[in-house]
């Protein structure tokens, strides 16, 4: 969940009271949030930085509020003083409104071709009038942070831009070209750089190099010049410097540039309906024109309102309660979600502004309606059916043997269920294609190709970590390997396996055997042929030629043991002899 830091005499101002700590903690349960910390900056410098680095800093309280991932509209201090408001009913919802510019035509924003290929959609909008103190203009730019790290995912889908409309002219040209051919002076430079020296320049910025990525590979950097050649922003990078926005700011540019362009919808709406309530006409939007390469035109921002119709008796049933439906439409509207009944029978007309993406479907609505209702308040009924839980069985004999192998004086490890191909083959002498594993569609990394299809190259690979120990090392692992199955309906199965490995100067394959023999004690299998266990010599290229066995429990084979063959110690970093065991577990249910 994103944490929003708010000053708590500005949020209270805002909200025109005074909350004591535990009434604005209790406000924010019943609104559906966690007042996470009550701190200051000093306090908070203090504790990450030492005592000296927070000299001088602030000792304005603090408010540190977890807010859903998906309520975009409460990342910053107005929309969450906004909806605390209509939620204590001191305010009605807002209406947004986009309105066209007092005189002369709408700005526009030009698309070209070669953005296709980088970052191949954007929006804009003009917020015309407003006024910054020095609060609104640090909520300003802390929202697009916030919005960067949460729906924008780190400006790979969306980049938002601002600028201060009056430094800059349009019509304003967003394309693509060379980095060598891009030339402008960065926000808080002083001289010009080129695209190129720019990307080397932030490869040690504490910020920006965490974005440089998104097109540092691209033979094309996306950028947007206004109409005498000024950029304005080479995104998702930086702004330029020439149209940064100040306290004197008084007409701000809003441009957003995305890979996805329902995401970029989303964030312009959020930046504008957010601030707007800052302009001389309140919540209103200047719409500005988006002109596609093919020669089609949006206007923007779309500020959409849509409706939706339920029942309260869906709303009674889902959250277990009794009320009208005029009191469900009233909860609803606490919610900004502006409701009424439509008189055909219990059904509701919800109205969803542009400021809540988060409600997709009607039970988005009825969780809004159980939390203006009050969870706390919901009546506790009992259930209509009883059940009565017992542990699965496999997991209980797993728990079990877990005990007493440690108490065997084996050492448990737990290791990734995914490894690297190499892992279940190269390094085990074995053929990929005889592994029967299955492969990841898209792995990010080399370590985690497959599934593991034996539990032997986690165990090797933690001793290998692990090899300034003192010997010997006696380690454990009972656990799932996957391994395909055309049988099944998504093509493969879990196995509970257990396996477990020695490590020491001499290879210890009497250790070994003497805990399969306790395992099967344990598991009351008796040493025999046909109905018990035996074991017997068998061929297997991971494991010393004479020095395997493979264990056979009612006459079917569960399992391998023996002393792993030199190559394999090798390959796993390892340089002293080791012996290992590892059974399926499944057939002794």
């Amino acid at each position: 969940m994103p944490t929003v830091s708010v000053k708590r005499d500005l949020l209270f101002q805002a909200l025109g009271k005074t909350y004591t700590d535990e009434d604005f903690d209790e406000l924010c349960f019943e609104f559906g949030l966690e007042l996470d910390e009550i701190t200051t900056e000093k306090e908070q410098i203090s504790r990450e930085q030492g005592d000296c680095k927070a000299s001088g800093a602030s000792e304005v309280v603090l408010y540190k509020i977890d807010v859903p991932a998906n309520r975009y509209d409460l990342l910053c201090l107005e929309g969450l003083a906004r909806g605390l408001q209509v939620f204590k009913d001191k305010m009605e919802a807002p209406r947004y409104r986009r309105v066209s510019p007092a005189s002369g035509e709408p700005q526009r924003l030009v698309l070209t071709q070669e953005t296709a290929a980088v970052r191949p959609h954007a929006v804009a909008a003009v917020l015309r009038n407003i006024t910054f103190t020095q609060e609104r203009y640090d909520s300003f730019i802390e929202l697009q942070e916030k919005l960067h790290q949460n729906v924008c995912r780190k400006r790979t889908l969306v980049a938002i831009g601002t600028h201060d409309l009056d430094t800059v002219s349009g019509p304003f040209t967003y394309t693509a070209r060379p980095p060598a051919d891009i030339r402008f002076k960065p926000l808080n430079q002083t001289r010009e750089f080129t695209a190129v020296e720019l990307m080397s320049l932030y490869k040690t910025d504490s910020h920006l190099r965490h974005y440089l990525h998104i097109i540092e590979d691209k033979p094309a950097y996306p950028v947007i010049y206004d109409s005498n050649g000024v950029v304005l922003s080479m995104p998702p990078i930086i702004n330029g410097d020439h149209s940064k926005i100040s306290l004197k700011t008084k007409n701000v540019f809003v441009e957003c540039t995305a890979t996805d362009l329902t995401k970029a919808k989303i964030v312009l709406d959020m930046m504008v309906t957010m601030f707007s309530q800052y302009c001389a006409e309140p919540f209103t939007v200047e719409g500005a024109e988006v002109v596609s390469p093919d020669g089609s035109t949006c206007m923007y921002p779309e500020l959409a309102y849509r409706t939706e119709r339920l029942s309260s008796d869906f709303i009674n049933r889902k959250v277990g309660i009794n009320e009208s439906t005029e009191r469900i439409a009233e909860l609803l509207t606490k919610m900004c979600l502006r409701s009424q009944p439509t008189g055909a029978g219990d059904q509701i007309q919800v109205e969803i502004p542009p400021t809540r993406s988060d409600v997709i479907h009607a039970c988005d609505i009825m969780e809004d309606a159980a939390m203006a209702y009050g969870f706390n308040n919901i009546p506790r009924t009992t259930p209509g059916t009883y059940t009565v839980a017992n542990q699965f069985p496999l997991n209980k004999l797993t728990e079990l043997l877990r005990q007493d192998l440690a108490a065997a004086g084996f050492t448990e490890a737990l290791n990734f269920a995914l490894c690297s191909q190499e892992d279940i083959a190269d390094k085990l002498r074995k053929k990929i294609s005889e592994t029967r594993a299955a492969h990841i569609a898209n792995p990010k990394t080399a370590e985690f190709q497959v599934a593991r299809t034996t539990l032997l190259p986690g165990l090797l690979k933690t001793i290998a970590a692990n090899r300034k120990m003192p010997l010997p090392l006696k380690l454990f692992e009972i656990s799932d390997v996957v391994l395909k199955d055309e049988t099944k309906d998504v093509g493969a199965r879990n196995s509970r396996r257990l396996c477990a490995v020695y490590y020491h100067k001499s290879p210890g394959f009497e250790v070994i055997h003497g805990l399969l023999d306790r395992a099967m004690q344990l598991l009351e299998v008796k040493p025999a042929r046909g109905e018990g266990y035996h074991i017997q010599a068998a061929d297997d290229s991971t494991f010393f030629p004479g020095r395997c066995a493979e264990v056979f429990v009612g006459g079917a084979s569960v399992g391998r043991l023996g002393v792993l063959h030199p190559d394999v110690i090798s390959r796993f970093e390892l340089t002293m002899p080791c012996s290992a065991l590892e059974i399926d577990l499944e057939p002794f249910l």
